[in-house]
């Protein structure tokens, strides 16, 4: 009988022992994240420390650190998880964004040459960081990619081109640069728009002109 109670005891304390690491890193998990908002780096390199894998993801959006940090304008900590090792540079949120992508968005200069200088990837199957650059109207990054190889015609699922984005957004200098770029203003995406359809509908009258002045002289209008 004591020796069944002794069993039980041990049994019962080897399953306690093994919860309290995973309550503990449920505690890390919660203090990982407000560390990201709050840009506190030491506190990031303290979890690592502990061994808390860097590519932690959120729940409501499926951030990582990285691209949280970004969406926060936490560099410090965005700085300390580019330099994590293990760290998943290409990992996307739930919405398949990547860090490079939200970086463009963002207009994150420094953020975008840090992750291609580790080796981010500027091209990619559907949306790619150049719509995204595009899109925000950040000439210089733009031409990072650009001067990266970056595929300046590349089409998302809907086969929309980072130049119909830059017209979309009203974005009259990127489209200029684009287009001398190379970019083909005759494209079409799945509902048959044209950059020139996307200026026309959200009343960019500038870039309309600018797209048929363009068109025009090339004999392709």
């Amino acid at each position: 009988m004591k020796s069944m109670e002794t069993r039980r005891r041990a049994l019962l304390c080897a399953a306690f022992a093994m919860l309290v690491p995973l309550s503990g890193m449920a505690g890390a998990y919660d203090d990982f994240f407000r560390a990201v908002k709050m840009d506190d780096a030491a506190k990031i390199k303290a979890l690592l420390g502990r061994g808390l894998d860097p590519n932690q993801i959120e729940a409501e959006r499926g951030h990582t650190g990285l691209i949280l940090a970004l969406h926060e304008d936490a560099m410090k900590v965005f700085k300390t998880l580019l330099e994590a090792p293990g760290v998943n540079i290409e990992a996307r949120a739930f919405n398949g964004d990547n860090a490079l992508m939200v970086a463009c968005y963002k207009g994150n200069t420094a953020a975008v040459k840090a992750l291609i200088a580790k080796g981010a990837e500027v091209n990619r199957p559907g949306w790619t960081p150049l719509h995204y650059a595009a899109a925000s109207g950040n000439n210089e990054i733009v031409q990072i990619l650009l001067d990266k190889s970056a595929y300046i015609d590349a089409e998302s699922p809907n086969k929309t081109t980072p130049l119909m984005m830059a017209a979309r957004a009203g974005q009259i200098y990127t489209v200029k640069l684009l287009l001398d770029e190379g970019a083909d203003a005759t494209l079409k995406n799945d509902l048959s728009m044209t950059a020139i359809d996307f200026a026309r509908l959200h009343d960019h009258r500038d870039i309309v002109e600018g797209l048929s002045y363009r068109l025009k002289k090339a004999g392709k209008l």
